[in-house]
């Protein structure tokens, strides 16, 4: 995750947790330059992914990033190179967007619900509401075919509403969502009150899948599900707090300091700086590959044992408040085991490519058959 403005940002967001991080001034020509030709360098593939992150990256001008187009051109080595931009959305507008659908960029647009819900927590610096300038982003995207995926924060509040929330977020243009759950702690230790609670992350994952099951197989993509599904199917985890390991998804800093991952951009996790130490040496660093095994290794023996592990793997360590264990585990061992039947059954009809339609019809059916059984206790 490449964040050519550190932390700054033109929002204050009440949960953000990187705006405490140190700020720096935009990354500049050398070390942007350094970065785009070590990054292609050390792909062994094909092709290269280049994340943008912040802070708020748009702040970087879109020059900057037409400079970034240049670089990849000049040092692409033939590979193909995907980018995607994570943003609050409130610079894009015309220019932003041809821009952004003549390079075939993929925009995460961060947005948590209705505007009640979105305005509660991401406000601008000055304490304004934001939802109807990321409203006013997504029909710029829209009106120019950028392709886009909606990134929400659950948090104490919104979790509360799933079904509003999901039915929102699904008409507003893109079938791709993302649930990121807020868990973050105060200066003291404690989770802060914004934080989704355990058992409340559970009831709107089983919710939202509920109503996935009934409405939107094939046509409405939610990372986590789809993540979950893959893993039933034999495939790797796409989510990283999900894995077995921690993936090596460095945070790079605009000044070129690496990071372990943008959760720990702290000195003790600082790996070196691009401008003394390449990517593909660093990657290959004893520090860089014993922070992904210690996500296992470190593993409690009640994770160990427990049924769902295969499927959260202890969840992201930074989650890990108590005793070992991740804050959300009784959240996730709930969604878990309530989509186990749904996706074994899942798993089973896309191996013999039944058709998206029969899909939903076959999960409508099994989701109204358990409704039923519920009921008669």
């Amino acid at each position: 995750m490449a964040k050519p403005m550190s932390s700054r940002c033109n929002l204050r967001c009440r949960y953000c947790f990187y705006l405490e991080k140190p700020t720096h001034p935009v990354m500049d020509d050398a070390t942007l330059e350094r970065f785009i030709q070590q990054h292609i360098a050390a792909q062994p593939g094909e092709v290269v992914e280049f994340a943008w992150q912040g802070g708020e990256p748009t702040l970087a001008g879109l020059p900057f990033y037409q400079r970034v187009v240049a670089l990849q051109q000049r040092y692409g080595a033939g590979k193909q190179i995907r980018n995607s931009l994570q943003t609050n959305g409130i610079l894009l507008n015309d220019a932003w967007c041809r821009f952004l659908r003549q390079q075939g960029w993929l925009v995460g647009i961060s947005l948590d619900g209705p505007a009640d819900l979105h305005d509660l927590c991401r406000r601008t610096r000055s304490g304004k509401p934001t939802h109807h300038r990321v409203i006013a982003a997504i029909q710029h995207l829209n009106a120019h075919q950028v392709e886009f995926n909606l990134v929400t924060v659950i948090n104490r509040h919104n979790s509360r509403q799933p079904a509003r929330l999901y039915r929102y977020l699904k008409n507003l243009g893109t079938p791709f969502l993302q649930f990121i759950p807020l868990v973050e702690q105060d200066e003291t230790g404690a989770v802060t009150p914004d934080s989704v609670p355990p058992e409340q992350w559970g009831d709107f994952l089983t919710t939202v899948f509920d109503l996935w099951v009934q409405e939107d197989i094939g046509r409405v993509f939610v990372q986590l599900f789809d993540s979950t599904l893959g893993v039933w199917s034999g495939y790797p985890a796409q989510m990283c707090v999900f894995s077995k390991r921690c993936g090596h998804a460095f945070a790079l800093e605009a000044n070129g300091d690496l990071y372990q991952c943008d959760h720990y951009v702290y000195p003790a996790y600082k790996l070196g700086n691009v401008h003394r130490r390449s990517l593909h040496e660093i990657n290959q660093s004893q520090a860089a590959i014993r922070f992904g095994e210690d996500k296992h290794r470190l593993l409690v023996q009640a994770c160990r044992v427990c049924p769902v592990q295969p499927l959260c793997r202890g969840d992201c360590p930074k989650h890990r408040l108590h005793q070992g264990k991740s804050y959300l585990c009784a959240g996730y061992f709930r969604f878990f085991t309530h989509s186990a039947p749904y996706m074994a059954l899942l798993r089973d009809l896309i191996a013999q490519r039944c058709p998206p339609a029969e899909l939903r019809s076959v999960m409508h059916a099994l989701a109204s058959r358990r409704l039923r059984e519920q009921a008669n206790g």
